[in-house]
């Protein structure tokens, strides 16, 4: 850790590390998939045609729980974030789950564009919509996506800071200051690697906690800093707009160009390509750049960073930090992490 603890940029950095520690939710929050509850199963990814003046449309829907049996559910034209949909033209609607077990189903209402009262029901895996008679009139059938990088093996030169892939007893934390691994052997948030790096490649796997009655900043919250300093922010922040503070955002500084975010409790991976600031002495003469591809797509390309952003370990910038995994509170958790240092 570098810099003088007086100074207030630092302070205040450690006061919101610490609060963080005691502010987690008395809402459920589940970093298992086997341990959810009734209305997990109907959240996700639904993608099929709907016909609309003689044509097919292709539609992609998000549909997010929000706790004790109520959805949104957001309708993309063209296709899901990242495969098919232009933004930023969306449908959104709600609804709630009706019936239990193998009888449940949730029953969707929205209005589309043209002020036309939609319906639907998810029932059987996919989302039927149809018409007021109760007639079906199109099928979206759920899809689960996944990274293309997801599971990549380090490349040579690389440095593994943790593996959590193999099925070693315990997993390896020896690159960790403070590693912590929860039961099912997978990294938790609140760590820092003890290695420090400049220019570099890193992957990184997450997958966020189900927090259903959550929002904001309080729903599957942490971050990782390059060099301490600089955040690309982890939130769930599945089916939102994509702010700078929600998933894929340069923490105050840039909004990813589409939200890439899977549904909580889905491994996502971060690929980033980070160039460190560079100093001419006491004298930074260029600010650190970093591109950012969320599960495989382009987010942030070669965006500048004119600052530190907040709630990092380190209160100064340097040309060399280390990677640090930020505890907000809610359980996420981190698996093949390695960095390929630029020659």
């Amino acid at each position: 850790m570098h810099g003088n603890p007086t100074c207030p940029r630092f302070a205040l950095g450690i006061l919101l590390a610490l609060l963080a520690t005691f502010a987690h939710s008395a809402n459920p929050a589940s970093s298992d998939p086997q341990k959810t509850d009734a209305d997990f199963p109907f959240q996700g990814e639904y993608v099929g045609d709907i016909t609309h003046d003689g044509q097919a449309v292709r539609f992609g829907v998000q549909v997010v729980a929000m706790g004790d049996g109520k959805f949104m559910a957001v309708a993309y034209p063209g296709g899901l974030p990242g495969d098919g949909w232009t933004p930023p033209n969306t449908i959104t609607g709600g609804g709630s789950r009706e019936g239990e077990r193998k009888d449940a189903r949730v029953k969707l209402t929205g209005v589309d564009w043209g002020g036309v009262t939609r319906q639907a029901e998810i029932r059987d895996g996919a989302i039927v919509v149809v018409s007021d008679s109760g007639t079906e009139i199109a099928k979206l059938s759920r899809v689960n996506r996944k990274s293309p990088t997801l599971g990549q093996a380090p490349p040579k030169n690389a440095v593994v800071i943790f593996d959590g892939m193999a099925a070693t007893s315990p997993p390896d934390t020896s690159k960790l200051l403070d590693g912590r691994v929860a039961d099912d052997g997978l990294l938790m948030e609140g760590v820092t690697s003890k290695d420090s790096f400049g220019d570099s490649f890193w992957h990184i796997e997450f997958r966020l906690p189900y927090q259903p009655k959550d929002r904001g900043q309080g729903r599957g919250n942490s971050g990782a800093y390059l060099q301490g300093a600089y955040e690309v922010q982890m939130l769930d922040s599945f089916g939102l707009k994509g702010e700078n503070n929600e998933c894929g955002g340069v923490y105050s500084v840039a909004a990813p160009s589409v939200n890439m975010c899977l549904p909580p409790l889905e491994w996502q991976t971060y690929d980033i390509d980070f160039t460190a600031p560079q100093f001419e002495g006491d004298r930074k003469v260029s600010h650190p750049r970093i591109s950012v591809r969320h599960n495989g797509v382009l987010i942030q390309d070669n965006v500048e960073i004119q600052k530190i952003t907040p709630g990092g370990t380190q209160s100064n910038e340097k040309n060399i930090g280390p990677l640090h995994l930020q505890n907000h509170g809610s359980p996420v958790r981190y698996r093949n992490i390695w960095v390929l240092p630029k020659p």
